[in-house]
């Protein structure tokens, strides 16, 4: 693999799109009609999303390069194709763009970057070895973009924005849990407290479905209380659908295997309840 590819593989760019996105998804939620007049904020917004993503992954795999060579030989940076400083320069080129295109945005949006970094590198320094704390930390993270959406166009965290990143939150952490199973081996060897190192892999599968799960149990709230159209609900469905069965399938087997399969699937119900959202903003 060429040093580009490996610098593709370092920042993992279909979650920085994600990321990217989830701002665009955040200022839809908060007012649909207003995007035209933003559009400048949302290419800012979906900037800082992708870069600060992107310059979050390099670091944490800078972080995690004795723990990778171990669970993923194969990355980057323990494979030998991207070198520890190499890996930093980037990140660091990568913060810079995203900080850049944050204040363009506006103020607040800059202190809403600022604030995630400063979230993620205590996750990345002291919290990623705490376990469950630290997946709330990476949590918070992923819910972020969607503030960030809301308050580059209409100043503000609306009541359906709020559900939404509720709703992220908690599916995230069992994603989250879910990968400590995978990782358990190389974790134990580092005194990573995960939930899966401390208790077990079956007691963390119970516990990332039980985030999953409260996940589900939110997502009729919106439609219920009006604040999006038909359009949500088939959408929805089918992200729920993914979420009760990608449980049903890790409480059948919680091994690492299977763990790693389902936190990859999950990444698919995340982009379709993107666009369930997305959808139940049009009228």
């Amino acid at each position: 693999m060429s040093k580009v590819g490996g610098y593709l593989r370092l920042m993992r760019p279909i979650n920085c799109l994600m990321m990217g996105f989830a701002v665009v998804v955040g200022a839809a939620l908060a007012n649909l009609s207003v995007l035209g007049t933003f559009w400048q904020n949302l290419i800012y917004g979906f900037v800082t999303g992708f870069a600060l993503t992107a310059a979050s992954m390099a670091i944490n795999d800078y972080h995690d390069r004795e723990i990778d060579a171990v669970n993923e030989p194969k990355r980057p940076i323990p494979s030998g194709l991207i070198k520890p400083k190499e890996a930093l320069i980037f990140a660091s080129a990568l913060t810079i763009i995203g900080f850049i295109s944050a204040f363009l945005t506006n103020i607040f949006c800059f202190l809403i970057a600022i604030i995630a970094w400063i979230i993620f590198v205590t996750y990345t320094t002291v919290g990623k070895r705490s376990g469950l704390p630290g997946n709330f930390l990476v949590s918070t993270c992923v819910a972020m973009p969607f503030i960030y959406g809301s308050v580059a166009t209409v100043n503000t965290v609306v009541p359906n924005v709020s559900i939404f990143v509720l709703m992220v939150f908690l599916s995230n952490t069992g994603r989250e849990i879910t990968k400590g199973i995978v990782d358990v081996e190389g974790d134990r060897m580092q005194n990573v407290k995960t939930l899966a190192v401390l208790y077990g892999e079956k007691k963390a599968a119970i516990t990332a479905v039980l985030f999953y799960l409260f996940a589900v149990f939110l997502s009729p709230i919106p439609w219920l209380l009006g604040s999006v159209s038909f359009w949500f609900l088939p959408f929805v469905a089918i992200t729920d659908f993914g979420l009760v069965a990608a449980s049903f399938m890790l409480l059948k087997d919680f091994s690492r295997e299977n763990a790693r399969k389902i936190k990859n699937t999950v990444l698919l119900w995340f982009l379709i309840g993107l666009l369930a959202f997305i959808m139940g903003a049009l009228r």
